[in-house]
């Protein structure tokens, strides 16, 4: 049995899809909140509910009543901790929202797992926790240097998974990924970004003149990836970045979307934004010893799934459903 929170959010989504085809118990938890429009969330949840083994429950894991009368349902329990607000220049408007979804709920969540015995648990942090380097691809041990607030509640998240598991006999895992991508992604991640404003023919802003340079990781291999390590057991916890390590930069990625679509678009470049890593680079080197893994999916057959996926799917207004671009 697995419980993910934030199954209604894009990883997490991909996440119960991935072990319903399995055939496997999943336990979904989401509050649905309004950081985009619930739209696409609802959408998700309703491929999800046509699942018999799939039950759901919208609760706010602030709430830490509601939370523990869910884990005291079930036994044989494997947690999967997608949920938390997600968003770096949102994170500088609304520290507040960031503290309760991410640092209050993931202290709930996590003490509630130890007080229940529940001996499986797998967190997901986040690539932004490293902040910029000078030296890549990053290791696991990198000294963390987080550039915002985002970044700052990911590693406080740690620390709390840190200190409830770290003498306990739990098999305990945190997990870094580095840009996920992929059908159904947030409207305000780049690549579904990009394309809503090409349909629109809007002017496509593009930060520090393009020269990001981002580990893109397709969300198939992410989900995988975590099952893959959620068979593994540990005694002592473990820390694994996520990624394909194979960097590409933005302005290579706007001649490929040209390229696929067959249609000109207009770009305005800016410097960069406060907040921002120039760099996401990983390492999977301690992540490929763990664990055996097929080839990641390469970034022209991710985008080129992402661009067929984005074309078939029935939201005209893609770009409403996010409030802050």
């Amino acid at each position: 049995m697995y419980l993910i929170t934030g199954c209604a959010g894009f990883i997490g989504f991909h996440m119960c899809q991935y072990l319903l085809k399995k055939k496997l118990n999943v336990i979904g938890i989401d509050s649905i909140n309004q950081y985009y429009s619930k739209k696409l969330k609802l959408d998700r949840l309703s491929l999800l509910k046509k699942n018999k083994t799939f039950k759901f429950n919208n609760i706010n894991l602030c709430d830490k009543k509601k939370l523990e009368l869910v884990l005291r349902k079930t036994e044989d329990l494997k947690i999967i901790h997608f949920a938390a607000q997600p968003g770096v220049m949102y994170s500088y408007k609304n520290p507040k929202t960031y503290y309760e979804n991410n640092i209050l709920a993931t202290r709930n969540l996590v003490e509630a797992t130890k007080k229940l015995k529940i001996l499986q648990f797998l967190f997901i942090s986040s690539s932004s926790v490293y902040g910029d380097k000078k030296k890549y691809p990053i290791k696991e041990n990198a000294q963390l240097i987080p550039i915002n607030y985002y970044a700052n509640t990911k590693i406080e998240c740690e620390k709390i998974v840190h200190k409830n598991f770290k003498n306990a006999n739990h098999s305990t895992k945190i997990l870094r990924p580095f840009t996920v991508y992929g059908p159904f992604g947030r409207p305000d991640m780049l690549i579904l970004k990009m394309l809503t404003f090409i349909k629109k023919n809007k002017e496509i802003g593009i930060y520090n003149f393009g020269n990001y340079l981002r580990d893109f990781t397709y969300v198939e291999d992410v989900v995988e990836i975590l099952f893959k390590l959620s068979l593994k057991k540990n005694l002592r916890i473990k820390t694994f970045n996520i990624c394909a390590s194979k960097p590409i930069k933005i302005n290579d990625i706007l001649k490929l979307v040209k390229k696929y679509l067959k249609k000109p678009f207009k770009i305005k470049y800016f410097p960069k934004r406060k907040g921002e890593m120039l760099i996401t680079y990983g390492s999977n080197k301690n992540l490929l010893k763990f664990i055996k893994f097929r080839k990641f999916t390469t970034f022209n057959i991710g985008l080129k799934k992402t661009i067929n996926w984005y074309k078939k799917y029935s939201h005209k207004n893609y770009l409403e459903l996010y409030k802050w671009i």
